[in-house]
């Protein structure tokens, strides 16, 4: 083998122990996520890269993330392409550090291994198949004998067991059934049960396979691919749709005080740099609507049994976006101020439309919010936002008349929608929220809009 052929042959290896080439590959992306979709590549082939520089962004779970180099160099070769999706420890890009790497051909191949030793590698890897020659155990209802012959204290055995002795062969003469056949046909099912099962248990119908159809052939189309951000909507309203047995409260509550109270302070907070909306209020009396209801706050653990009740108040924002549907959360949102909360939801939303709002921003949220005031619309139902047991929805307020203490009122009147999960919480739990919401709205205190 000449010397050009060894390194052609081996180039992979020699990667691996020359220290002057480096793979940068995909890090780990945060629990539960281990792929994302290549949005962008900031580098190119001769391009010379510093270390924790960003090479590229990644979109995945509703987040767009920049990927740092995790050393410096050369780019010698990048080996994704935007739109290609990825997995952790796949290859982003290759570096060195300028210096072509240098190996010398050994002076002979390495000797080929020996036929005894190759035996001996076989042996190691083998692996012994164990085998049960037991007859497999017939099925729970598949009958043998439909007039089992038993004498009257076999029967009472059997019953006393629960044992059907019509899935029992007899082994006397005639069929008869005898003590020991009852203890065999109990030892096989017990062996059975222990035993790994081999079977496909029966399960739901299959979602039916969609169809294609040719809307061309009516007038002209266009073509829009579905977004990765677009997929992972779909997936997580469709699980929650599936798995929750869903009710949703309706009302109208009366936002006039809380109008008047953001007209009243906003000119202060626009002083200190803060836009005062309406839904830092709303943050506001949920969170301390949920302190008195905190089964609302909660989550169903499936695999323990357990309701969780959280100790925390971390609330989930909807927000609108050219891609889709992005719900950044804000923690502690009892204990932080109005002007704490007006700040920080500025700043997430402005990272949520821009996609540079990273997956941890997004999780952890114990209860969400969806406020459409803005765009418009009255009631709707909200879908809850799992593992959460309940969402909030908002419309758009109008002015209404309204009678009050015998007199009719225009009133500024929003419609709210409370979806939340009756396999945790009932009918009842909901209109007792639901009530305790519209008084935390009605009778906002004024010292806690006070900066």
């Amino acid at each position: 083998m000449t010397a050009r052929n060894f390194l052609l042959e081996n180039r992979a290896l020699l990667r691996q122990t020359d220290n002057s080439i480096m793979d940068v590959k995909l890090p780990k992306l945060g629990e539960g996520a281990d792929s994302g979709v290549v949005v962008g590549i900031f580098v190119k082939e001769g391009d010379a890269v510093a270390k924790d520089q960003p090479i590229m962004e990644l979109e995945n779970e509703k987040a767009v993330a920049s990927i740092p180099s995790s050393g410096a160099g050369i780019v010698e070769k990048v080996h994704v392409k935007a739109g290609d999706r990825i997995s952790v420890g796949q290859k982003i890009i290759t570096i060195t550090d300028g210096a072509a790497p240098v190996a010398s051909a050994p002076e002979a191949a390495a000797p080929a291994p020996k036929p005894a030793a190759k035996k001996a590698v076989a042996q190691v890897a083998r692996v012994p198949e164990t085998v049960d020659d037991e007859p497999v155990m017939e099925a729970a209802d598949e009958i043998v004998n439909e007039h089992p012959v038993a004498s009257p204290s076999v029967r009472k055995a059997a019953r006393e067991f629960g044992i059907d002795l019509r899935k029992i062969q007899g082994s006397e003469s005639g069929g008869r059934i005898t003590g020991g056949d009852v203890k065999n046909y109990i030892a096989r099912l017990i062996r059975a049960a222990a035993r790994p099962a081999t079977f496909v248990a029966e399960v739901a119908p299959a979602k039916p396979a969609p169809v294609q159809v040719d809307f061309s052939q009516w007038g002209p189309i266009l073509k829009k691919p579905v977004t990765p951000l677009r997929k992972v909507i779909a997936r997580r309203m469709s699980e929650s749709w599936n798995a929750v047995a869903r009710v949703t409260q309706f009302d109208d509550i009366d936002f006039t005080k809380l109008g008047e109270l953001r007209k009243k302070f906003a000119a202060d907070y626009e002083k200190k740099g803060v836009k005062l909306t309406l839904t830092p209020f709303i943050l506001k009396a949920v969170a301390d609507t949920l302190k008195k209801h905190p089964i609302f706050n909660s989550s169903l653990d499936e695999v323990a049994n357990e309701i969780i009740l959280k100790e925390y108040i971390h609330l989930g924002i909807a927000v609108d976006t050219d891609q889709g549907l992005m719900v950044p959360v804000i923690r502690d949102v009892d204990k932080k101020s109005l002007f704490d909360l007006s700040k920080e939801l500025e700043k997430l939303a402005a990272k949520a439309r821009d996609r540079k709002i990273t997956a941890d921003e997004m999780k952890g949220g114990t209860f969400t919010i969806s406020n459409q005031g803005a765009i418009g619309g009255a009631h709707f139902t909200p879908i809850i936002n799992l593992p959460e047991v309940a969402i909030l929805g908002l419309g758009r307020g109008a002015l209404k008349p309204v009678v009050r203490e015998g007199k009719v009122e225009i009133r500024l009147l929003t419609p709210v929608a409370l979806s939340y999960d009756h396999r945790v919480i009932d009918g009842g739990s909901a209109a007792r929220f639901t009530v305790d919401l519209v008084k935390a709205f009605e009778n906002f205190d004024e010292a806690v809009v006070k900066i």
